[in-house]
Formats: structure tokens, C-alpha cells, sequence
């Protein structure tokens, strides 16, 4: 009975295929939460797949229906193994983005796992079900090693997380009882560089909104009112230019952070951006003059168009539009206050003559959160990666992207430590979504040494 013992269970696992077999099976499910037809697999994931491989771990499951009425159901598995013993929340989503089918490369279908090479691609193998799937097998491992955890555990499964995670905070606020705990350990997002284990503490907010210039009903001929009336998508654009520098510095003041901390800025000065194989080239002038790539992306602010529509894009007519809208979003950090967001934007394209550009803010903001990198349960997660690795862990003090982290650090007031299983170039969201096959074995390791570690003495618990 030995760590080793429990990491040699997990690489024999992996060898076997047991790995490919349990995600193959929850691939196969066709979660896709933003499909209203799809709701009943939302279930069959908690009810055929995730409860029958909890029970016989020694977990007792219960699915909750969600406060909310669009929202998916969730699971909470229990396993309790005493008082004296430090508990671990942790979480996983079993919903995926839309498969997009006829959209993948042909051989590939999202619901079939298929290994190629290196990667394994199928929807969901990136985010989340591969690495919730290897938090659950490493602790299974050291459960078959061990005869036990050596803590208690919390796992929370939820099915809407790629629907904005409606009625997560409700449900998490109304159940606190569930939920007791002395750290949140769970697994979503990319590497800062495939061949580099990382852990971040918390993530980016975003807050999306809508800017629209609707001036008239129906569109007119450029010909015979062409420099007669106002073009609602050269007012819009104008009005977009003045929110940031040509070179995408963010100028209107409440969308600008505070300086770095020193503490944040030390942990992100050791960090390179590195995405693979398929990732785009940095533009290294663009965003905010001053900052190294990695703090534009891990401690400060960004401003993105995300859509612009005018007229009819697929089939352009010579007409003048009615109506022009974009869809954008801030991505923020701590201590950004997102309450000013929208005021100061308002006051912004006021001064400037814009007046007529409607600003339609989007529900369900996700805040931004930060744990700071020298807290102990933190450098408790890091040393125990380290020492399996043999390598240092790439630490980010949160990631570029968002979670519904706040859920977890906020309203239950837990310290949040996230391990991330895969790598930028996944094509999450996007047709040919896959993992990296080394990056998940050495995940199922780091996982197994990290559970075998919290129910060892000595946790900061």
C-alpha cells in the first residue's frame, strides 16, 4: 500500500484502455444542454453513467432538479469517512456545446471516441467529461490501493455549465449544508503549455452585452438615398473605434484594472503563452502597451467584438441597413468592478456624440475571482504536482477564460485550486474537439499522487 502503488494502478488503467473505455461511454452521450430535445440525456448522464460508477465507490448520490427553469439537473455524490479527516469539494459538467456533426473532419463524429496519433478526438473529451473522468479514476485508484480516500469527498455535477450555469449559485446558496468543505480541487480549462502541468486559483470575469444603432424600418437603395441617410453600420463602427487604440488598448477608464499586484505580477512573470502545435501567433502589439503576453492574458482587462451584423452578410443587396448590432464582452480581473461596466461605457459614447448607440447588457455575468498563489492550500496542490511530475508547475493566479468559479470561492467560501487537463489548441467548442493522449496519462498520475497526498497528514487542513 504506497503512492507508487496507487500511481502504478493508474498508469495500468490507462494501459488497459479502462481510460479510453469510460470516456467513450460518457462521449457517446449526447449532453448537449443548449438543445432543448437534448434535456433527457442531460439525465441519463447523472442517472445511467455518473451514479452507477459513484455508488460502488462507496458514494451516496442524489440528483437535484434546478431552481431555475432552463437549467440542467445536478448530482451531488457524498463519500464521508470521518470528522477528523480533511473533505474535498469537487466538480466536473456533463453537458456539452452543440456536436456540430456534419462540421467534423471526415472519419470523426463528436459522439464516437476515436483515437488518432496523439489525440483522441470526440465532443466533450477536452470539456469537461475527460477530465472529470480522470479526477473520478484517480480516486478510484486510491481507493483500490489504499481501502479508503483518507478524506471525505463532495462531487458536484452539474449540466448546464455550457449554458451560462443557470441556477448553480442558486442551488449552491440554498444547499450549503452539502457543500462543507476546507478546499474545492477540480479540473476544467487548458494547460498554460501541453507538456506543462498547471494549477490557477480562480479566473477571469466576462461580461457580455449587445451595442445596437436601429434607425428606420426596412433598408432604402444606396443609389437614390445613398448620402441622405445615416448607415447605422458606419455609426456603430465609429462608435466601437473609440472604445479602444487602433491597437485594442482599452480606453474608457472603468474597464481598466488597478496596477498588477506584485504578488500577481511575480507569479505571471515566470509564465509563457504556449498553445501547440495548431496555435494562432501572438500579435506581440496588441492589447495594452507595456504588459508581457502573459499579463494581458492572466491580470488584466480585455475588450472583443465577438459578432458584427449590418444588412444581410451571406447576401449583401444595395441597400442602406435599418439596423446594425455587435455582440461583445469584457473579460476582467480582480478587483474590477462590473457595476461600472455599462455606466461608464454610457458616459463614454455620450461625450463623444453617440447618444443613439442602445447598449443591451446580456444576464448572467460570471465574476471574476482570484485565491492568491502563496495561500497553503495552494502550495500544498503545487508540491504534491511537483513531486509527481518532476517538473515546476506552471501556477496562474487565474485563468485567462471564465468559470463559475465564484459559485465556489463566494458563496461557499472555499479555497479553489484548479488542475487543468487540457491545452489551448483543443477545438473546444469547435468541430474536431479532442485531448492529448500523454497529456491525459501523466494528468491520471498527477490526480492519483494528489489524492493519495490529501489523505496523508500533514494537508493544511
Amino acid at each position: 500500500m504506497s503512492r507508487e502503488g496507487a500511481i502504478g494502478r493508474i498508469a495500468e488503467y490507462f494501459e488497459n484502455d479502462g481510460f479510453f473505455d469510460d470516456l467513450a461511454r460518457r462521449v457517446a452521450i449526447h449532453t448537449e444542454s443548449q438543445e432543448p430535445d437534448q434535456r433527457p440525456e442531460l439525465y441519463r448522464y447523472l442517472t445511467e453513467e455518473m451514479t452507477p460508477y459513484l455508488e460502488p465507490l462507496g458514494f451516496v448520490c442524489e440528483i437535484y432538479e434546478n431552481p431555475v427553469p432552463r437549467g440542467g439537473p445536478f448530482l451531488v455524490a457524498t463519500r464521508r469517512e470521518g470528522g477528523d479527516r480533511p473533505t474535498m469539494m469537487s466538480y466536473g459538467h456533463g453537458d456539452v456545446v452543440r456536436g456540430y456533426d456534419d462540421q467534423w473532419r471526415e472519419g470523426l463524429s463528436p459522439w464516437v471516441l476515436h483515437k488518432e496519433g496523439a489525440r483522441w478526438y470526440g465532443r466533450g473529451s477536452a470539456d469537461n467529461k475527460g477530465q472529470h473522468t480522470i479526477n473520478l479514476a484517480a480516486m478510484k485508484a486510491v481507493l483500490e490501493e489504499r481501502g479508503e480516500l483518507g478524506f471525505n469527498a463532495i462531487v458536484l455535477i452539474e449540466t448546464g455549465e455550457e449554458n451560462g450555469s443557470p441556477g448553480l449559485r442558486e442551488f449552491c446558496a440554498a444547499n450549503k449544508g452539502l457543500f462543507e468543505a476546507d478546499v474545492f480541487i477540480a479540473s476544467d480549462g487548458p494547460r498554460l503549455a501541453p507538456e506543462r502541468p498547471t494549477v490557477f486559483m480562480g479566473s477571469r470575469g466576462v461580461f457580455n452585452f449587445d451595442l445596437v444603432v436601429s434607425l428606420r424600418e426596412g433598408g432604402h437603395h444606396s443609389g437614390n438615398w445613398g448620402g441622405l441617410l445615416a448607415n447605422p453600420g458606419i455609426i456603430l463602427a465609429q462608435a466601437i473605434a473609440t472604445i479602444t487604440s487602433p491597437s485594442g488598448e482599452i480606453l474608457v477608464p472603468e474597464w481598466r484594472p488597478p496596477p498588477i499586484p506584485n504578488s500577481v505580477r511575480n507569479a505571471v512573470s515566470k509564465l509563457e503563452i504556449e498553445g501547440g502545435e495548431d496555435a494562432p501567433e501572438i500579435d506581440p502589439d496588441w492589447g495594452e502597451p507595456g504588459l508581457t503576453p502573459a499579463e494581458k492574458v492572466f491580470a488584466w482587462n480585455t475588450f472583443e467584438v465577438l459578432a458584427f451584423k449590418t444588412g444581410n452578410p451571406d447576401h449583401p443587396v444595395n441597400a442602406i441597413p435599418p439596423r446594425a448590432s455587435a455582440h461583445c464582452h469584457i473579460r476582467y480581473v480582480v478587483p474590477s468592478d462590473r457595476d461600472t461596466f455599462m455606466p461608464g461605457l454610457r458616459q463614454h459614447l455620450d461625450a463623444r456624440g453617440f447618444e443613439i448607440v442602445e447598449i443591451a447588457p446580456k444576464p448572467n455575468p460570471m465574476a471574476a475571482t482570484r485565491l492568491d498563489p502563496d495561500h497553503p492550500w495552494a502550495r500544498w496542490v503545487v508540491a504534491s504536482i511537483d513531486a509527481t511530475s518532476g517538473q515546476e508547475t506552471a501556477v496562474l493566479p487565474n485563468l485567462g477564460g471564465s468559470l463559475p468559479n465564484d459559485v465556489f470561492s463566494e458563496v461557499l467560501g472555499l479555497p479553489t485550486i484548479w488542475v487543468p487537463h487540457s491545452y489551448a489548441s483543443c477545438s473546444q467548442h469547435a468541430p474536431n474537439e479532442h485531448i492529448l493522449e500523454g497529456v491525459s496519462e501523466e494528468a491520471l498520475r498527477i490526480m492519483t499522487g494528489l489524492f493519495w497526498d490529501l489523505g496523508e497528514p500533514g494537508t493544511p487542513a
